[in-house]
């Protein structure tokens, strides 16, 4: 059991600095997206520094604490005797969902970083801001799941990060407006 111990507390660490990675390269994202609109060459200056920031990043902490996360987890599940019972509960599989997600919001992510990479400029900023919000949700959803070990009750958590988001997101909207004013 004390090697298993030793395994989630790495999984847990690397998991941490995986959305600590997703977090911070789409508020990049952001960034680069508005140097765009910048005169030159405070244009062109913003965004050779914005890559650099962005691809050490993604490449020397996002991706290498998503693989880290995922073989401990593997590990953990498949290879421990505690990972076995984990398996047949219905709230695990439920969580296993929301992982694919966090997947695929990497993998999306990764796909904005190499436009962004190339100077391709396909979303807004705003879209971003809204985009960033998705990895809040999954680690919301996840972090009920594993806590309460319910395949139901993560749903109230989900809808409380939901509507929170919403009202952020009005904020955000209402503070726009004035700023635009002034």
């Amino acid at each position: 059991m004390e090697y298993y111990n030793y395994l989630k507390s790495l999984h847990l660490i690397f998991v941490i600095t995986w959305f600590a990675g997703l977090f911070y390269i789409v508020r990049l994202f952001v960034y680069q997206i508005e140097a765009n609109d910048k005169p030159s060459p405070e244009k062109e200056i913003l965004q050779e520094q914005y890559k650099i920031m962005a691809y050490r990043l993604w490449y020397i902490i996002t991706w290498p604490s998503a693989v880290l996360a995922s073989i401990f987890a593997f590990w953990m599940l498949f290879f421990t005797d505690a990972g076995h019972v984990w398996m047949k509960m219905p709230w695990m599989h439920v969580k296993l969902c929301f992982v694919f997600l966090l997947y695929l919001y990497h993998g999306k992510c990764h796909q904005i970083f190499k436009q962004l990479q190339n100077d391709e400029v396909k979303y807004t900023s705003n879209f971003m801001r809204l985009w960033n919000e998705g990895a809040t949700i999954i680690l919301f959803a996840v972090v009920f799941l594993v806590v309460l070990k319910s395949a139901i009750n993560w749903i109230f958590g989900v809808i409380g990060i939901i509507l929170f988001s919403v009202l952020i997101m009005l904020g955000f909207r209402f503070y726009k407006r004035i700023r635009e004013k002034k």
